[in-house]
């Protein structure tokens, strides 16, 4: 595991020079890079979402492209179009910005659903399909996303597909009053991202991607993860739980925090830790429960409450 280990340091020292204070934000993103899956950023402006996003895709050696989602945007924006040659006498495939290895999708929800739903292939599949002609992504691939969960005027909520394919939900939130103190301090000059340099190359990433699969799990510990997903699903407040999706989300991010952390097991505390980012955006909450401001988050740490833990004992009074 000094493999995952020595390239989530790296990374971790490269990001946090840009983002302050954010230690736990940025090893969360770091799992998600580490399992191949997506990330979802979510947060008021100006915290640093798309800041994150440009530094993780500096630090490492991936082909990055940054994709502004409005309103009058096309599906074939995303993806690419075939173009006619008149020379060759044949079609020719222009590829999209999703066609790269790192894609930050700022301010997702501001695309209509046809335009968003563009990414469900490129982020399920590995490939995007256009005109019947099917283009692989390259490898590693992953999409950061960020939204605004303020301001909801002019802007489309992502459906439950697309939000499920999400591996990971994160918050930055407000600095402290230190973190932001310094911030102001090291952007007194330049801006810090300009100085940013590549510490990981594609090909060492992709060896960590694979020895992070290699982390054993105990069917203990799996069992409880899908006693924990289980109970989400039975919650009262819930309207529709966690998909087997959300459990092997889970499943994956534990191995990938497990060998950042140096170790080649999973503990029972890792699926703790990782559950409320994992689960909570793909639960949907039942009205009931909305009109008493019962969220997402709260029903998940209540099934964490209420989960036996393998290999605990219940004290006798």
């Amino acid at each position: 595991m000094q493999v995952v280990q020595g390239v989530a340091d790296r990374i971790l020292e490269n990001v946090r020079t840009v983002i302050v204070g954010k230690d736990q934000e940025i090893r969360l993103t770091l799992v998600a890079l580490l399992c191949e899956g997506h990330l979802l950023i979510e947060d008021v402006p100006g915290v640093g979402k798309t800041m994150l996003a440009r530094a993780l895709a500096k630090s490492v050696g991936c082909v990055f492209r940054r994709i502004q989602f409005t309103p009058d945007m096309l599906p074939s924006d995303v993806t690419g179009v075939s173009v006619f040659n008149q020379k060759s006498m044949e079609f020719e495939f222009r590829p999209g910005p999703i066609m790269a290895q790192i894609v930050l999708t700022d301010e997702i929800n501001r695309a209509t659903p046809k335009t968003q739903s563009a990414l469900l292939e490129a982020m399920e599949e590995r490939q995007v399909t256009v005109d019947g002609i099917t283009h692989p992504m390259a490898r590693p691939f992953m999409v950061l996303a960020t939204q605004n969960p303020i301001e909801y005027e002019g802007t489309f909520p992502l459906p439950e597909a697309q939000v499920d394919r999400f591996m990971m939900r994160i918050h930055l939130g407000y600095p402290s009053r230190t973190s932001e103190i310094d911030v102001m301090t090291r952007q007194a000059t330049h801006h810090p991202i300009q100085d940013i340099q590549q510490v990981v190359g594609a090909e060492e990433l992709m060896t960590a991607q694979k020895a992070a699969r290699d982390v054993y799990v105990d069917e203990l510990v799996k069992g409880y993860i899908v006693d924990l997903v289980t109970t989400t699903r039975d919650h009262p407040d819930v309207y529709l739980g966690a998909s087997p999706r959300g459990s092997l989300s889970l499943y994956l991010a534990a191995r990938a925090w497990a060998a950042m952390e140096g170790r080649d097991f999973v503990l029972p505390d890792d699926i703790k830790l990782l559950a409320p980012s994992v689960l909570a955006h793909r639960l949907i909450v039942s009205p009931s429960a909305r009109i008493k401001n019962v969220g997402a988050q709260q029903i998940v740490e209540d099934a964490l409450r209420h989960t036996p833990v393998p290999g605990a004992r219940a004290r006798v009074r």
